[in-house]
C-alpha cells in the first residue's frame, strides 16, 4: 500500500545476487513513479495489479519469472499465480492476506490517519508524494480494502487452489498488521508450499532483517 521499489526494496534491489537474478522492481500504476494516474481502488484493482506485472514482464521480454511479494503485493503475486501458472516459475511472498476479518477492519483502521504514523515509516513516503496525495491515498485505501470483508472469495480465497508454482511463504510473527492466522490460511490453501516463521520479524521483514531475508529468498528462487 503506496510502497514502491525505491522506498520498499533497497536492499533487495541493491544486495539480491546479480549473476543468478535479473531483479525487476516495478511500481504499480498510481503508486511510486507509475503516475499518472492517481490511485484508485475499484473491487478488481488487485487483479488489474497482478494483470499489469505480467503484462510488464512479458513486455521487457522475460519468458518465465518468479515473484517476490510484500502484503498487498503478497497478494498481487498470489493472484499472478494463480492465473498464470505457466508464467510464474516460483514465488515468496510475506505479510499477505486472502481475505479480511473484523479484526483486520480495525488494524486498518488504526493506520487511517498518516499523520499518527511514526516519522520514520511516514517520511520516506511524504517526501515521494507529498503529504496530501499520501494521506487522501491511503484514506482510499483503507476504503477498497474494506470492500472485500462482505464478499464470499474474500481477497482471493478462491484462487489459491489454483496456484501451481513452489511457494515459499515468509511470516514476522511479531507482525503488527497481519495476524499469524493469515499466512497459516494461505499456506494450507497453497498445495505444497512452505511457511518460514522470523520470530522477531514485523510487517517489514525484509528491511528490518535483510541479510537473513535475501538469503532465505535466494535460496528458495535458486
Amino acid at each position: 500500500m503506496l510502497g514502491s521499489g525505491e522506498t520498499d526494496f533497497g536492499p533487495q534491489i541493491k544486495n539480491l545476487n546479480k549473476k543468478l537474478f535479473t531483479v525487476v522492481a516495478w511500481d504499480p500504476r498510481g503508486y511510486g513513479h507509475s503516475r499518472p494516474p492517481d490511485r484508485d481502488f475499484p473491487v478488481d484493482f488487485f487483479e488489474r495489479d497482478a494483470q499489469d506485472a505480467v503484462d510488464l514482464m512479458k513486455m521487457l521480454k522475460f519468458k518465465k519469472v518468479s515473484l517476490l511479494g510484500w502484503s498487498d503485493g503478497g497478494i498481487t503475486a498470489l493472484i499472478a499465480a494463480a492465473k498464470h501458472p505457466s508464467y510464474i516459475h516460483k514465488m515468496v511472498i510475506w505479510g499477505a492476506n486472502a481475505y479480511v476479518t473484523e479484526e483486520d477492519e480495525m488494524i486498518y483502521q488504526g493506520i487511517r490517519d498518516v499523520s499518527k504514523w511514526s516519522e520514520k515509516i511516514r517520511k520516506p513516503l511524504e517526501t515521494l508524494y507529498g503529504y496530501d496525495y499520501f494521506a487522501k491515498t491511503c484514506e482510499k485505501w483503507v476504503d477498497g480494502i474494506k470492500q472485500f470483508k462482505h464478499l464470499p472469495d474474500g481477497i482471493c480465497r478462491h484462487l489459491l487452489p489454483l496456484v501451481q508454482c513452489p511457494t515459499l511463504i515468509v511470516h514476522g510473527e511479531k507482525d503488527p498488521m497481519i495476524p499469524r492466522f493469515h499466512a497459516d490460511f494461505i499456506h494450507e490453501h497453497v498445495r505444497g508450499s512452505r511457511l518460514h516463521l522470523m520470530p522477531e520479524g514485523k510487517h517489514n521483514l525484509h528491511l528490518r532483517f535483510a541479510k537473513e531475508f535475501n538469503e532465505l529468498a535466494e535460496d528458495f528462487l535458486q
